[in-house]
């Protein structure tokens, strides 16, 4: 990622997918990721902001800042889902389980496993999706 003075990051817009996913490798800082998303101007919805961090099918990674209470309403994905806590508490609820996360913490649920994920607290998670190949 690119470093930046932190005085002028929330008035960066952010680069286009075209050119966060075009090279053949990447490494990522997540705490700075993670302040760069909150300190964003962008508003946040649904008690979070999200930034896709890479994509090259089939695979897709969004990195997710939650406020207290955030939420990720009730969805599925036609692929392998990972949802890894990097900070603070999350709660992923699935039809069958309700799954507590601290930092460190990951649930991987297969492919069109209903989820949503809550925040317990202020928090930030890696989510990580595989789609099948059709």
């Amino acid at each position: 990622m690119i470093q930046q003075d932190p005085s002028t990051e929330e008035r960066q817009p952010r680069e286009h997918p075209e050119e966060r996913f075009a090279a053949p490798e990447q490494m990522f800082d997540m705490a700075q990721a993670i302040n760069a998303l909150r300190n964003e101007a962008s508003p946040i919805r649904r008690g979070h902001r999200q930034i896709t961090l890479y994509h090259q099918r089939p695979v897709t990674l969004v990195l997710f800042a939650f406020e207290e209470g955030g939420k990720l309403d009730d969805h599925k994905a036609a692929g392998v889902v990972t949802i890894h806590a990097l900070e603070g508490e999350l709660t992923v609820r699935t039809e069958g389980h309700e799954h507590k996360l601290a930092p460190g913490m990951m649930v991987v649920l297969a492919p069109n496993v209903r989820h949503s994920v809550h925040a317990i607290k202020p928090a930030a998670m890696l989510l990580t999706v595989c789609l099948e190949h059709d």
